[in-house]
């Protein structure tokens, strides 16, 4: 529980850069919208909804938060509980606090984390599709369609192949 508030705060906190990022990105080509960072924090405050319009898409992302946090801690520790009961002397060592518990070795560990990692981003991408096409709103020609993160979804589904 800690752990999700305290992402939860860092998101809040980091999104309107985020934000700017995502927009600055995506204007490699083509008619430039921004022409730096402070010019694309105005612009977005002054044309879309002041403060609040920093924040388009925030609960999305908050709500993907919990699926790929959950399925990561999960997946590592699902991970980390068979590979010590099953093959205890190939995957692990004894704790230097508690040489009688043991841990994962270093590079398992590693392992480990790099496969919930990728397990858990591949079942929460489809809202970090979402979420970044709510975040360049105004800038795509199909706007109006992504306001929310239900019409969003509906449109992606509806419109890209996989």
């Amino acid at each position: 529980m800690a752990g999700s508030m305290a992402g939860m705060t860092a998101v809040i906190c980091t999104y309107p850069l985020d934000m700017v990022r995502v927009r600055l990105a995506f204007q490699v080509k083509g008619e430039h919208t921004y022409t730096g960072i402070i010019h694309a924090f105005k612009t977005i405050y002054a044309k879309e909804g002041g403060f609040l319009g920093f924040y388009r898409g925030l609960m999305r992302t908050i709500l993907g938060m919990a699926p790929y946090a959950g399925v990561s801690f999960f997946t590592f520790g699902t991970l980390k509980s068979v590979g010590l009961s099953y093959a205890p002397t190939l995957l692990g060592r004894p704790s230097s606090d508690n040489p009688n518990v043991l841990v994962l070795k270093t590079h398992i560990n590693l392992l480990c984390g790099g496969v919930a990692g990728a397990i858990a981003q591949t079942i929460s991408y489809p809202f970090d599709v979402t979420h970044r096409r709510m975040q360049l709103g105004t800038v795509l020609p199909e706007f109006e369609k992504c306001l929310t993160m239900r019409e969003t979804m509906k449109y992606v589904y509806g419109h890209h192949e996989i």
